[in-house]
């Protein structure tokens, strides 16, 4: 992935610049849990020296987003069940704050994007040629849509959630996939209606249904180590 085209802009601090695409990669699904990450063929994708790239993992191991053995080098961390638990019970009491600010604070701009990343994954589902993973990554841009309208600061945390579960990993396969948009329209609709404390409470309906789904799936369910 080059830089040109990215949508990306370097801020002041190369290292910061590189955490955020390291993260994006992985929310994205461009890097996967487990999978080893090697500084060379980062800092040749980011037009970076390797030493931010160095710096950035140490950032994102002590986020907890990257985990680092002397032995193995860098990889990213694989969520264990009781992790996965904690991770959606978070996510569902943060995303449903960040629907009501949302709501709140929606612009005419802001609604017309919202619509817009609601069709596309309504037309990508219900044309069927969509993979789960495409639809997981139209998913992201929905939510994010709506969440990016509270405040930068909560959604780079959920943000900070999301990148937990990349789109390999997805529960938009073809037997929830129906269900969850139905709950997008649920959602979309409340905002329309300017009903903030509606969005809320369906967000976080939607998360929830997302981590029942996780847990009483066994290919989708965290296969890391309980272990503390």
């Amino acid at each position: 992935m080059s830089q040109e085209g990215s949508g990306f802009a370097p801020p002041v601090s190369r290292t910061a610049y590189v955490a955020d695409r390291i993260r994006d990669d992985v929310a994205n699904g461009v890097i996967r849990p487990g999978e080893l990450i090697k500084q060379t063929v980062l800092a040749k994708r980011y037009g970076v020296s390797p030493t931010p790239v160095r710096e950035a993992l140490r950032m994102l191991e002590a986020d907890g987003v990257i985990s680092y053995s002397p032995h193995k080098g860098a990889s990213v961390r694989q969520l264990s069940p009781d992790a996965a638990r904690d991770l959606y019970r978070l996510r569902a009491a943060a995303e449903q704050a960040a629907a009501v600010m949302a709501v709140e604070r929606m612009t005419p701009a802001g609604l017309e994007l919202l619509k817009e990343r609601h069709a596309q994954l309504t037309e990508a589902q219900q044309g069927g040629r969509a993979t789960a993973a495409e639809l997981s990554v139209l998913n992201r841009e929905f939510h994010f849509a709506l969440y990016r309208q509270s405040s930068p600061l909560v959604a780079e945390y959920i943000e900070a959630l999301w990148v937990r579960f990349t789109p390999a990993a997805t529960i938009w396969t073809a037997e929830h996939s129906a269900a969850l948009r139905n709950d997008h329209d649920l959602i979309l609709k409340a905002v329309l209606q300017g009903d903030a404390e509606k969005a809320g409470s369906l967000t976080a309906a939607h998360i929830q249904r997302a981590a029942a789904i996780r847990e009483h799936e066994p290919d989708l369910r965290a296969a890391g180590s309980d272990k503390r």
